[in-house]
């Protein structure tokens, strides 16, 4: 069963059963209501009989007859039945001698009479019987005159009453019908229209469940369902970055993949060629060792290729304690090695460093050097220079490896980052590189917490800064 129905039906029970509740209430109170004072009426005007039978009494001894008395009993009844008008008005007085002394009834005298049982002289009961299609009000009293005892019974027919509330429950029972009629077709139409904005977000979990995670509830009020279609959208948004970032990752690990297969083929093709060449071939001096030279250099770009890819591997488990350390004494460490990775390019290596300090894994400082140097010993012609500087930027430090060289396209700055990437395919590779070297350097920043970035022009050259965030202290700051 759907929502709406659920909350129509239940509405429709609910109102069903309190109407009729409170309907059936109000009958039976007015019913009782009136019946109440059909009954004290009743008794009231039977006590009006008794009167005029005490006032009679005192003359009724002095005659001490009993035709005289049931003269006189006679006459006060008639005179009171008369004077009432109302012929649903019955009235009978009886002696146990005598019998019937006065009766206008027309209908038999049921046998049964519970309301004589136990009835004491001057005592007035009543009850409520049917008879028939009649609902008829007993009224009954024990008088003694002149040592004989009395039973005045006055009834008074109520069928009227009961009719009424006949009457009242027909007519309940069509406005009911009508009631809920107009109930069920205004809350048909209020289920609808409090459900719909559910009904759009099942529909948009639909769309998402398929596929379309951009897809979101256009809702726009500022009720509880309003603020669930927000935080649904909300949760939609998040899970379409999360899938998109999956995606992105698993794009990326299928890309690392076939670069590191393609990387690792181009090697061996040459190792396995010139080895079966090598072997099949007469023993030749310069042409052994031209494979062996080849054989050498390809076991050597692998050798890189797998140190590289392991420096990688390394990067990703995140966690080296950093500790205090001299961004100048690093490089001042690593000087006479960058001058000898330059000389064979005749490329000058010109090193300038503030002194300072700044959390830091040296080792790793060192390889993030090495990597940045070694890229713009590669990109400068023979004959150039490189700068390595190290300054302070208000509360960050700032390092910089600035060349010569060609310099990068724009449309290829934003990916110089990412594993395997190069710009220059044809030109890396003569270098023996695979394009690891920034991608490690990226990974190394983001251990220090540091933001690497990219400024070239193309035939004018390339800086790479690395900008380290947090507070640094100077030699001087910490010594005070």
């Amino acid at each position: 069963m759907k929502f709406w129905q659920k909350i129509c039906l239940f509405s429709i029970l609910a109102f069903v059963i309190v109407f009729n509740a409170a309907s059936i209430m109000v009958i039976e109170r007015n019913h009782s209501k009136l019946l109440q004072q059909v009954i004290d009426n009743t008794l009231s005007e039977h006590l009006n009989i008794l009167s005029g039978v005490d006032a009679v009494v005192p003359v009724l001894r002095i005659y001490d007859s009993l035709d005289y008395e049931k003269t006189v009993l006679s006459n006060i009844a008639s005179t009171f039945v008369a004077r009432s008008g109302d012929a649903a008005n019955y009235l009978e007085i009886a002696n146990a001698a005598q019998g019937v002394v006065y009766s206008n009834l027309d209908f038999a005298m049921p046998k049964d009479r519970a309301e004589l049982t136990g009835l004491t002289t001057d005592e007035t009961k009543y009850i409520l019987r049917d008879l028939g299609h009649r609902t008829l009000l007993f009224t009954t009293n024990k008088k003694t005159v002149n040592d004989k005892d009395y039973v005045f019974t006055y009834i008074k027919d109520v069928t009227s009453l009961y009719a009424e509330r006949v009457d009242q429950y027909q007519f309940f029972v069509k406005v009911d019908i009508g009631a809920c009629l107009l109930f069920v077709l205004a809350m048909y139409f209020i289920s609808r229209g409090l459900t719909k904005p559910i009904d759009h977000m099942v529909g948009t979990a639909r769309v998402i469940a398929k596929g379309g995670f951009s897809e979101r509830v256009a809702l726009k009020s500022k009720d509880e369902l309003g603020v669930l279609a927000s935080n649904f959208n909300e949760m939609a948004a998040v899970v379409e970055g999360k899938i998109n970032e999956l995606e992105w990752n698993n794009n990326e690990k299928q890309r690392f993949i076939n670069n590191i297969a393609h990387e690792l083929k181009t090697p061996l093709t040459s190792i396995i060629g010139y080895s079966s060449y090598l072997r099949l071939t007469k023993y030749d001096e310069a042409t052994f060792l031209d494979g062996l030279e080849v054989i050498y250099s390809e076991a050597k770009r692998l050798e890189s290729l797998s140190t590289k890819l392991m420096d990688l591997v390394l990067l990703r488990r995140d966690e080296f304690p950093l500790a205090p350390g001299r961004l100048a004494a690093v490089l001042d460490e690593m000087e006479p090695a960058l001058a000898m990775r330059a000389k064979e390019k005749r490329i000058q290596v010109l090193i300038t460093a503030e002194d300072g300090e700044l959390p830091m894994d040296e080792d790793l400082i060192k390889i993030l050097v090495f990597n940045l140097a070694d890229n713009a010993i590669k990109a400068s012609p023979e004959g150039g220079r490189i700068e390595i500087c190290a300054y302070r930027d208000g509360a960050t430090h700032v390092l910089e490896v600035r060349d010569e060289g060609a310099g990068i396209a724009q449309e290829h700055l934003e990916r110089i980052f990412e594993p395997f990437y190069m710009a220059d395919k044809s030109r890396t590779r003569s270098r023996e590189g695979a394009g690891l070297g920034l991608s490690i350097c990226k990974s190394i920043a983001e251990i220090h917490h540091a933001a690497l970035k990219a400024v070239s022009t193309e035939n004018e050259g390339t800086t790479i800064r690395v900008v380290f965030e947090g507070v640094l202290q100077s030699r001087q700051e910490v010594e005070a």
